[in-house]
């Protein structure tokens, strides 16, 4: 369950950018096949690849963990 939520959560930030998953995961260096992965919620990503994702939603770690418990 953690990890589904913490997909949606980083989807929400992702579509308030207005950004496509390909288009993120390039600005982030990150494979768009890894990234989708994350999004759905099939993926233990390590705490490196979660930096990086909020460092590119430009959100801070702990607002990506708050927004978790909001969801479902």
């Amino acid at each position: 369950m953690i990890k589904k939520k913490f997909g949606l959560a980083v989807k929400k930030y992702r579509e308030q950018l207005g950004l496509s998953q390909e288009k993120f995961a390039l600005s982030i260096s990150m494979d768009r096949t890894y990234y989708a992965s994350v999004e759905s919620g099939k993926r233990n990503i390590s705490l490196q690849n979660i930096e990086k994702i909020a460092n590119g939603l430009n959100v801070s770690l702990s607002k990506l963990f708050e927004t978790m418990d909001t969801i479902l």
